[in-house]
């Protein structure tokens, strides 16, 4: 095998289906930091409209040629992608699976509240990727049905480029399946409003990750 041609770090051979990944900007919800899943449905603020013209003016100039843009259903991640789609000409295709979780009895509580409310189901929570909020979905049901999500895009367009607006839980699992880890990053791992992320999947098997929480376009 020439030098040209050898596998790198991943082993991977030729291009991936490149994910990059664009969390939504703010909305109201998110300004208190209160659980906000996928059965409430806020749009953007003002200043979370700016963050989404933002990221998309920096998707424009990225130098990424994207063949497609897949988004969530919900109203703050398809406004976030209306700005994106008019920078890069695409339409926006929705997928119901980027979803955001849904927290169940949680949802419009803060953290704290939620806490204080039901203490040892939420520390429960916190560790166990297949513990629900009361009424709610676990993180490895979420994670599940994004890996299916990813199937079909990977399937669909193979080596291309694809932008992916979705919400923090969503945009942690395929950060989690482009690295091979646990689901502890589910916990550990801090995604801001209107970050970019970007994660590689290769047709032979082998995935990276090559960015986490760029904010630059926001500054």
């Amino acid at each position: 095998m020439s030098r040209d041609t050898a596998p790198g770090w991943t082993g991977a051979v030729g291009a991936p289906t490149r994910l990059v990944l664009l969390r939504h900007g703010q909305t109201p919800m998110s300004v208190d930091r209160r659980y906000s899943g996928s059965t409430s449905n806020p749009g953007l603020t003002d200043f979370g409209r700016q963050q989404a013209f933002l990221a998309a003016h920096r998707l424009a100039v990225s130098g990424w040629d994207f063949d497609a843009i897949v988004s969530s259903p919900q109203t703050r991640a398809l406004q976030t992608a209306a700005y994106a789609a008019d920078e890069l000409g695409l339409d926006i295709e929705i997928d119901e699976d980027l979803r955001e979780t849904d927290f169940g009895e949680w949802e419009g509580l803060t953290f704290s509240e939620a806490y204080e409310r039901d203490r040892d189901t939420h520390s429960a929570w916190l560790k166990d990727p297949h513990r629900c909020p009361p009424g709610g979905e676990a993180f490895a049901s979420v994670d599940s049905r994004v890996s299916g999500v990813r199937q079909r895009v990977t399937e669909k367009y193979g080596e291309s480029t694809i932008l992916v607006v979705s919400h923090v839980t969503p945009v942690k699992s395929l950060l989690r399946q482009g690295l091979g880890v646990g689901f502890e990053l589910f916990t550990r791992l801090h995604l801001d409003l209107a970050s970019l992320s970007v994660s590689e999947f290769y047709a032979d098997g082998p995935t990276s990750v090559t960015l986490v929480n760029d904010t630059m376009h926001l500054r």
